[in-house]
């Protein structure tokens, strides 16, 4: 399942974007923007420390990718279905502001709707809650810290994903 979609602002004017189903030799760049992302430094630093999104992990998981016309990669989401959760969301620091995050989210609602999900369980990176509660997504409670490995409590969410939920339909896109 691929969409192109031109990018809304930011860019080259006219620059698609192409949100395709992530392939095992996308492994390393995915690795590479968890790692790097701006969102986990500081206290957050310990949450990617040493992260790897594995080939097997693309391989058994409905991972998408976003992509620019160069090929770079642009963000990513990973999609349970079973129980419906949001896994990982990341999308590169030089691409945020972009809309890149809201096209994913409205492609991961669509794969969601087709899989005849009706909401999608999100637990946020405390400075993303934001970000998930302007697409939809509703606070439905706090989970807990896991130290050593999530030494802070993060946010629980449930994004909606029934007909006509899709965060690109509701702007019009």
């Amino acid at each position: 399942m691929g969409s192109r979609i031109t990018r809304p602002r930011g860019g080259a004017r006219g620059a698609a974007v192409e949100i395709r189903r992530a392939t095992a030799g996308d492994a390393g760049r995915l690795t590479k923007l968890v790692r790097g992302s701006h969102a986990y430094r500081g206290p957050y630093a310990s949450m990617v420390a040493g992260y790897r999104v594995g080939q097997d992990y693309i391989e058994t998981h409905e991972v998408y990718v976003a992509t620019g016309e160069d090929g770079r990669v642009l963000g990513f989401y990973a999609l349970v279905l079973d129980p419906p959760e949001l896994d990982l969301m990341f999308v590169a620091d030089d691409a945020q502001g972009l809309g890149i995050g809201r096209r994913l989210v409205g492609h991961l609602t669509g794969r969601a709707r087709e899989a005849g999900l009706d909401a999608v369980r999100v637990v946020a990176h405390p400075p993303a809650e934001g970000f998930y509660r302007s697409v939809g997504a509703l606070r439905t409670g706090t989970v807990a810290a896991r130290p050593p490995a999530v030494p802070w409590d993060r946010p629980e969410m449930v994004l909606p994903v029934g007909p006509g939920d899709d965060v690109n339909a509701r702007e019009g896109r």
